[in-house]
């Protein structure tokens, strides 16, 4: 009987590594049971254990808390933000005009360029038949008068 004692537990490492992971699940389980119970329950004091002096400097601290907060600045950053959301369409306006004028623009001046001689013939023609109408009608009027 020398070779097996049955009274005897034999320790075998699957037996020992099964232990250790039940062991290590367990404490695993334990410490995620305390994060998550201290982290939903808030570590608030009972108002009912503090005094009034402390009630009074938590009152002071929030007031001060909100007397701080910018309230026209958050006001015009809500108004720039509306504004910002507006101009788009006036930009597209203006850049829809200043298209329109330039290409207008380059127009003219291509017409003057190609038409620049026509334009000229023309001018000297119009400027004759002004001419010559400001000539007959000083004669008019010097033939009135003298009449």
């Amino acid at each position: 009987m020398e070779g097996r004692q049955p009274w005897k537990p034999r320790l075998s490492f699957r037996i020992a590594t099964v232990s250790l992971c039940f062991i290590n699940v367990v404490l695993a389980l334990f410490l995620l049971h305390g994060f998550l119970s201290s982290s939903s329950s808030p570590s608030k004091i009972p108002t009912s254990q503090l005094n009034s002096a402390q009630l009074r400097y938590i009152k002071e601290c929030e007031e001060i808390r909100l007397a701080m907060q910018p309230f026209e600045l958050i006001k015009r950053v809500k108004e720039i933000q509306q504004e910002a959301y507006a101009e788009p369409e006036t930009v597209q306006q203006k850049d829809a005009k200043q298209t329109a004028a330039a290409d207008l623009s380059k127009r003219l001046k291509d017409l003057r360029s190609i038409n620049d001689a026509n334009s000229l013939k023309a001018l000297e023609e119009w400027r004759k038949r002004k001419m010559e109408r400001a000539r007959l009608r000083q004669l008019e009027k010097n033939g009135t008068l003298s009449s």
